[in-house]
C-alpha cells in the first residue's frame, strides 16, 4: 500500500462521512491510533506556529478562532481512543497509553508554554471588552489567557523547563495508575469453590458467577468478580460470613498488597509533583490551584461545607449501626450462639435486613419491575419526552464498538434531529467500574457539529436468554447518567470550548443529579415500573414502601462518601513536598486524615481508599467533594421544580434554555442563579439526606 493510500485509509485523516460524523467503529483499527496521534500533534503544532509568529496585529478571529479551530485530526482520534480506554481497553491501547500519554502533556505544553502565542492571547485579553465581541466572545477570550496563566505561561523558562517535566510525569504515572487498578480488580476476583457458599446470591447471580469462572478456565468454580468502590454488592445478600470477610478484605486492600499492582508508591509521587508544581505556581498547595478554577473557588470553602456535614452524618450512621447491632444480636440469640461485633462486611448484609423489617420490602421484590431497556425507553426517555419534548429512535445501521451497546436517534420537539446517543450498560473485564457519560463529537456553532454522546453503566450481563434486571440503584444511575448525556445534547454554543459538559467540576454533576428525581416520579415509574413477565405495574404499596426508605441507611451513604472526599482534600491541601507520605505510610497517612477530620469510623469505610481512588488520579483530583457541592443546587433545583408544577414542558423548556443549553459559556453559578432567581441553600441537602442542619448555617462562598 503506498503512503497516500495507507494516509486516506486512517479513518481519523478525515471527518467521519456517517451521520453526525459518529465514528467508524467498523474501520478504526488500533493500529490507527498512533499515526493519527502524530499526525495530529505535528499538525496542530504547525497551525500554532502560524498562528504565533502571525505578522498581522492580533485579533480574535487570527489568534482565538484560530486556536479554536487547531486539532481537528488530534480531537477525533483523542476522543475516541480515550473513550474506548475506558470502556473497552486491550493490551495494544493499554501500550499506547503508557507510550502518548507523556507525549501529549508535551504537546499541551508546547503550546501552552509558547511565549509568542501567550502575548497574542494577552494583548487580546487586555482589549477584550474593546473588540466587539458578544459576551461568549469575550468569555472565550478570558478563559483562554486564564487557561495559559494556569498552564504555566507566566513562568520563567527554568521554571517551564522543570513544568513540563512534571506534567510528563505525572501523565505516565496516571496512565499507570488506571492499568494497576483495571489489573488488581482481575487478581483479586475471589475463588469460590462450592454453590452452597453463595447461599443468599439469586439463581441469576450465581450462574453469572460461574459463567465467570468458566470465562477464566476454572470450570466448576465460581468467580465474584469486583467493583471500583469499596463496598461490594454481593455482601447484601451473602449468609455465608467467612465469605462476606474475604471479599471485604479482598476489596480494601487492592492496590496496596506489595504486589506488581500496588498504587502506594504512585500516589505519593503523583501527590509529591502537584504539590512541587503547585508551589512553583504560587499557590500554598494543589487544592487551592485546583479550586480556584472552580466554583467553590478555595479550600476553606469546601473544608467548611464537608466540616459541617461530617458530624451529622457519622452521628447518623452510628444511629443506623445501632440498629444493625440490635438485629445481630436478636438473630444470635435466637439461634442460642454468642453475637459478635458489627464489621464492615455486616454492613449491607444487615441494612438489607433492617430494611426489610421496616419497610416490609427488600430489593429482589424490586428488581422484576425493572427490566433494563423497558426502564430506558419507557423510563428515562419517557421523562425527557414529557419534560423536553424529545423522541428517540434506535437505529442498527450505525457501526458499533461492542454488540451490546446500543444507539438511538434523538428527535427535538419540533422533529429536527439534536443528538446521537449511544447506550452502552453492561460490564466486562475491558471496561471501567462505576458510572460515566462521554462524548465523541460535541455541539458547536463555529464547526456546525451536533452531539454524539454516551452512557455507561457496569450491569452485570445476565446469562444467556435471561432478562437484565436492575436494582434501584441502577435505576437512579441510568437517570444520573442521562442527564450528563442531556447536558451534552442540549448544548447550544458558538464555541467548542464551551460545549456540553465544559463547566467546572463541582457544577457538572448538577443536572445529572437533577434528572435523578424522575426515576420515581409517579407518573415516569408508572410507565416503566413494570413486571417484565406480565407487564403488571409495581404495586403502588410496594412502590411506597421505596419512597419512605429513600431516606434510610444515608448516614452509612453520607459518611462513606465525605471520607472519600476528605482524604481527596487532605491529600492535596498538603503544603510542602516533604510532608508527603512515602509509599509506606499512604495507608497510615489516609487513617490519620480521616481520624483528624472526625470521619473515621471502622464499619464505615471510605467509598474508595487511597490506592484505587481513581478519581484523584484523573479528574476529580482535589474535586471529589464535587458531588455534595453539586447537590446542594440539585436539592434547590428539585424544590424549585417541585414547587413550580413537576414535570411540565414550562419547567423543562426554562431548565435547558436558561442552563443545559448554555454549556460552559457563562459563570456556573450565575446559570444557577438564572433558572432558580436565588442563592443556593444547604437546607434542602440536610432535609433530603436525614441530616440535621449544623448550627454554624450555610457555607461560605456557596
Amino acid at each position: 500500500m503506498t503512503a497516500n493510500a495507507q494516509s486516506n485509509a486512517n479513518p481519523f485523516f478525515q471527518e467521519s462521512p456517517l451521520p453526525l460524523q459518529f465514528p467508524q467503529f467498523d474501520k478504526i483499527k488500533d493500529a490507527d491510533f498512533a499515526p493519527a496521534f502524530d499526525r495530529g500533534m505535528a499538525d496542530q503544532l504547525k497551525e500554532i506556529e502560524a498562528i504565533a509568529n502571525n505578522a498581522q496585529a492580533p485579533s480574535f478571529d487570527n489568534t482565538i478562532l484560530a486556536l479554536e479551530r487547531s486539532g481537528r485530526i488530534l480531537a477525533r482520534s483523542t476522543s475516541t481512543f480515550f473513550n474506548l480506554m475506558s470502556t473497552d481497553t486491550n493490551p495494544v491501547r493499554q501500550k499506547l497509553m503508557q507510550e502518548y500519554a507523556p507525549k501529549m502533556s508535551a504537546h499541551r505544553d508546547a503550546i501552552n508554554l509558547n511565549p509568542k502565542l501567550f502575548a497574542r492571547i494577552k494583548t487580546l485579553y487586555g482589549q477584550r471588552d474593546s473588540l466587539g465581541l458578544d459576551a461568549e466572545g469575550v468569555r472565550l477570550v478570558e478563559r483562554y489567557y486564564t487557561d495559559f496563566v494556569r498552564g504555566g505561561a507566566n513562568l520563567s523558562d527554568s521554571q517551564k523547563t522543570r513544568l513540563k517535566a512534571i506534567n510528563a510525569e505525572l501523565a505516565e504515572l496516571g496512565a499507570k495508575f488506571s492499568e494497576n487498578v483495571l489489573e488488581e480488580v482481575k487478581d483479586s476476583a475471589i475463588v469460590v469453590d462450592t454453590k452452597a457458599e453463595l447461599d443468599g446470591l439469586s439463581d441469576e447471580r450465581i450462574a453469572a458467577a460461574a459463567e465467570a469462572a468458566k470465562a477464566r478456565k476454572l470450570e466448576g468454580k465460581y468467580l465474584l468478580t469486583l467493583l471500583n468502590t469499596t463496598g461490594q454488592p454481593p455482601e447484601t445478600d451473602l449468609t455465608n460470613r467467612a465469605l462476606r470477610e474475604k471479599l471485604h478484605k479482598a476489596s480494601v486492600a487492592r492496590n496496596s498488597r506489595g504486589n506488581a499492582f500496588d498504587n502506594t508508591e504512585l500516589v505519593s509521587k503523583v501527590v509529591t509533583l502537584r504539590t512541587e508544581r503547585a508551589k512553583m505556581q504560587g499557590y500554598p498547595n494543589y487544592a487551592a490551584y485546583v479550586l480556584e478554577d472552580e466554583t467553590a473557588k478555595n479550600p476553606e470553602a469546601v473544608n467548611n461545607m464537608l466540616g459541617q456535614l461530617a458530624p451529622a452524618a457519622v452521628a447518623n450512621a452510628k444511629r443506623e449501626a445501632a440498629d444493625l447491632q440490635a438485629m445481630i444480636d436478636k438473630e444470635q440469640a435466637a439461634k442460642g450462639e454468642k453475637s459478635f461485633q458489627l464489621e464492615p462486611w455486616d454492613w449491607a448484609f444487615y441494612a438489607e435486613k433492617v430494611r426489610k423489617e421496616k419497610f416490609a420490602f427488600d430489593e429482589a421484590q424490586l428488581k422484576p419491575y425493572f427490566e433494563m431497556k423497558n426502564v430506558l425507553e419507557n423510563g428515562v426517555f419517557y421523562a425527557a419526552g414529557q419534560l423536553y419534548g424529545l423522541k428517540f429512535k434506535q437505529r442498527t445501521d450505525l457501526p458499533l464498538y461492542r454488540p451490546d451497546t446500543s444507539v438511538y436517534d434523538v428527535f427535538d420537539a419540533d422533529g429536527k434531529q439534536l443528538a446521537i446517543f449511544i447506550a452502552d450498560m453492561y460490564s466486562r473485564d475491558s471496561k471501567r467500574g462505576g458510572a460515566w457519560m462521554n462524548s465523541y463529537v460535541d455541539q458547536s456553532e463555529l464547526f456546525g457539529t451536533l452531539p454524539v454522546v454516551a452512557n455507561h453503566l457496569n450491569i452485570p450481563a445476565p446469562p444467556a436468554g435471561k432478562p437484565t434486571l436492575m436494582t434501584w440503584d441502577e435505576v437512579t444511575t441510568m437517570f444520573h447518567e442521562f442527564g450528563h448525556a442531556l447536558h451534552g445534547m442540549f448544548s447550544n454554543v458558538k464555541y467548542p470550548y464551551f460545549s456540553g459538559t465544559s463547566v467546572p467540576r463541582d457544577f457538572v454533576e448538577f443536572p445529572s443529579q437533577v434528572n435523578e428525581m424522575w426515576a420515581d416520579w409517579p407518573s415516569v415509574l408508572a410507565n416503566y415500573a413494570k413486571h417484565y413477565q406480565t407487564g403488571e405495574p409495581m404495586p403502588k404499596e410496594l412502590l411506597d414502601k421505596v419512597l419512605a426508605a429513600s431516606k434510610f441507611n444515608q448516614g452509612f451513604t453520607t459518611t462513606e462518601y465525605l471520607g472519600a472526599a476528605m482524604l481527596d482534600q487532605n491529600l492535596h491541601q498538603i503544603g510542602d513536598a516533604a510532608q508527603v507520605p512515602k509509599a509506606k505510610d499512604v495507608m497510615g497517612f489516609e487513617t490519620a486524615s480521616l481520624k483528624k477530620d472526625g470521619i473515621y469510623y471502622t464499619p464505615v469505610p471510605p467509598r474508595y481508599r487511597t490506592p484505587y481512588f481513581s478519581h484523584i488520579m484523573g479528574g476529580y483530583a482535589a474535586g471529589y467533594y464535587a458531588y455534595i457541592w453539586s447537590e446542594v443546587l440539585d436539592a434547590n433545583t428539585v424544590q424549585w421544580i417541585k414547587q413550580h408544577g413537576g414535570l411540565t414542558r414550562e419547567n423543562g423548556d426554562r431548565f435547558r434554555a436558561t442552563l443545559l443549553s448554555r454549556g460552559g459559556s457563562k459563570d456556573a453559578l450565575q446559570l444557577f442563579r438564572d433558572f432558580a432567581g436565588h442563592e443556593p441553600k444547604i437546607e434542602p441537602l440536610l432535609e433530603r439526606r436525614g441530616l440535621t442542619a449544623p448550627a454554624t448555617g450555610e457555607p461560605k462562598n456557596k
